[in-house]
């Protein structure tokens, strides 16, 4: 997977995810938007991350991630995920360009 590049900070998170509180859109094909990485932290549990090569496409990889690890999802990539076992749970760590229109606009919304 991708290396977040260095001059990109977390400038948001999801909370934690689990069997119960999972966004449906995640379990189905979607991208991350056009200059943001996704770095997915399991928690608790397993996690398969599916990458497709478009909207369309076929499987480009899979990838299982164990409690503790982190996998990085690249801006515009389609993928999904799937929640392995019972008892996972995870998060979604948002990065851009420190000094992109991006992490400019959420600190404008964290500060009104």
């Amino acid at each position: 997977m991708a290396l977040i590049p260095k001059d990109f900070v977390n400038y948001k998170s999801t909370p934690i995810f689990s069997h119960d509180s999972v966004h449906k859109m995640l379990l189905h094909m979607h991208n991350t938007k056009a200059g943001v990485y996704g770095q997915i932290q399991v928690l608790a549990g397993q996690l398969t991350f599916y990458g497709f090569t478009d909207r369309r496409g076929e499987l480009d990889k899979q990838i299982v991630i164990n409690a503790g690890e982190t996998a990085i999802s690249h801006p515009e990539y389609w993928h999904k995920v799937e929640l392995m076992t019972d008892d996972t749970e995870f998060r979604i760590h948002f990065y851009a360009q420190k000094d992109s229109e991006i992490v400019a606009q959420q600190q404008s919304e964290r500060n009104e």
